[in-house]
């Protein structure tokens, strides 16, 4: 039997680790495990979180605006208003517009995946509840607070909350690529949807699209991550830099980009107004136009036929636009691409008023191609430029807030149009206005300057030496 004692042996015991204040894990942050075991796959994870971008946008973005297939039959069926039926729609903008920050701050929290299942959860749940609808009030509750809630969620707000973490050099390209989706989703899923009203009735199709929704979107949202640092890797894929090399840095200002931008600081600078105030004036443009074109070409003589044609070619040039736009912003400076998207919409403005005095296809195509192919790429910067100015953890908080002035835009563009059309008589002068609202927006995003804060990847070569080896 051993006689040894403390003096002249001892056991070595490794300390429990002491858990401070500070090194407590906030709630949603990696694990050591994730962290120290970055995934080994053959490509970029960074593709895999686009690829799931794309496939929720595609659904989720169109599962929304589906409601103006379900409204028709909707108003043929309980003889409703029509103003009645379509504020469901309309009250799910502002529900959108509301709970809008609250997301921000939930993404800064608890990450991508519990925002998108809530999204998933919300709008399944309202488009599988809306058949049962008997009052109107059901609606409003389904289609309007539940699907607009969770609209908010699977779409650009939501997206663009994590998804440039994963980029620096291509963040546009994935943005561009990630939102293309929705001309796609627009292109299969409706006509499908369309089909189904046809063949069973509204609601089995509002029922098919709640399925899809809950199927498809709650299993492929669980491989998201916040930021690639959540599993090990980096932005763009990038090696961690040797001790005998320099990172790359993206920063111009670094006075700017060194402060833990919080909402409450970020209100009492100029930049976030000016912010507010580029992407205010963007959403009215979009929906000012997006709203209305249908019934103003409808009213100056062309035929239903060419009327849905129109509608329907803008969101397909959308889809490389959105990608050519964003790829081109990684080059050229987000200014320049949402300067570009401005002035597809104020050519756009223009040419619908010229329609009115000399109504020809020619203009028509001019009409939808710089709607679609120029004034669409605004949706693949709309994260990067609120990022690269408030990049930090208070992000999603401050971006959905933004959002909240984009959104507002939204509902007041369709809205002012067609106020000005009823106390005119003719939408010319609304049009004018959507021609000057354009030019502010993009004069607010040169205000901002995104570009004085963090350069894109084809703008290094200008940052000076000092800067850019920090």
């Amino acid at each position: 039997m051993c006689s040894c004692t403390s003096a002249n042996f001892e056991i070595p015991v490794r300390p429990e680790p002491v858990i401070g204040p500070q090194e407590r894990r906030p709630v949603g942050a990696p694990r050591n495990s994730e962290t120290n075991n970055p995934m080994r796959l053959p490509f970029f994870y960074g593709w895999i979180i686009v690829v799931v971008t794309f496939i929720t946008m595609a659904i989720g973005v169109n599962a929304r605006t589906s409601f103006s297939l379900l409204f028709p039959p909707i108003v043929g069926e309980f003889g409703w208003e029509r103003g009645v039926t379509a504020g469901a729609f309309s009250f799910g903008f502002l529900v959108s517009g509301a709970v809008s920050p609250l997301i921000g701050r939930t993404m800064d929290r608890f990450g991508p995946r519990a925002v998108m299942e809530l999204g998933v959860a919300l709008m399944g749940g309202g488009l599988l509840l809306a058949p049962l609808t008997t009052q109107p009030w059901h609606l409003y509750l389904t289609i309007g607070v539940m699907v607009g809630a969770g609209s908010v969620c699977l779409g650009y707000s939501g997206q663009s909350l994590f998804l440039p973490n994963w980029f620096n050099r291509r963040r546009g390209l994935a943005m561009g690529l990630a939102f293309a989706g929705v001309g796609i989703g627009s292109i299969t899923l409706l006509p499908w949807v369309q089909h189904m009203i046809e063949q069973t009735g509204w609601r089995t199709a509002c029922t098919a699209i709640g399925i899809v929704v809950l199927v498809v979107l709650a299993p492929i949202n669980l491989l998201l991550r916040k930021r690639p640092e959540d599993i090990g890797l980096r932005a763009d894929g990038d090696a961690a830099p040797s001790a005998s090399s320099k990172p790359v840095s993206y920063v111009v200002d670094p006075d700017w980009a060194g402060i833990d931008w919080t909402l409450q600081r970020a209100v009492r600078t100029a930049r976030f107004w000016w912010l507010a105030l580029g992407y205010f004036c963007g959403l009215y443009i979009w929906y000012a136009v997006q709203v209305h074109q249908t019934k103003y070409l409808l009213d100056i003589g062309f035929s239903p036929s060419v009327a849905v044609w129109a509608l329907g070619v803008v969101s397909l040039l959308g889809i490389p636009g959105q990608i050519v736009l964003g790829h081109l912003s990684d080059r050229l400076g987000r200014e320049w691409i949402w300067t570009a998207s401005c002035l597809g919409f104020a050519i756009c403005f223009a040419a619908l008023i010229a329609l009115a005095q000399i109504p020809s296809l020619m203009l028509v195509y001019v009409m939808v191609l710089a709607q679609g192919a120029l004034g669409y790429g605004l949706t693949s910067i709309l994260g990067a430029v609120v990022v690269e100015i408030f990049q930090g953890k208070h992000y999603g908080s401050i971006f959905g807030t933004v959002m909240l002035a984009a959104l507002a835009g939204g509902a007041a563009g369709p809205w002012v149009t067609g106020l000005l059309h009823d106390l005119s008589g003719s939408y010319t002068i609304a049009f004018v206005i959507g021609i000057g609202v354009s030019g502010l927006s993009a004069a607010a995003i040169w205000m901002a300057s995104p570009g004085k804060i963090r350069a894109v990847a084809g703008q290094l070569h200008k940052i000076p030496s000092g800067i850019a080896a920090g």
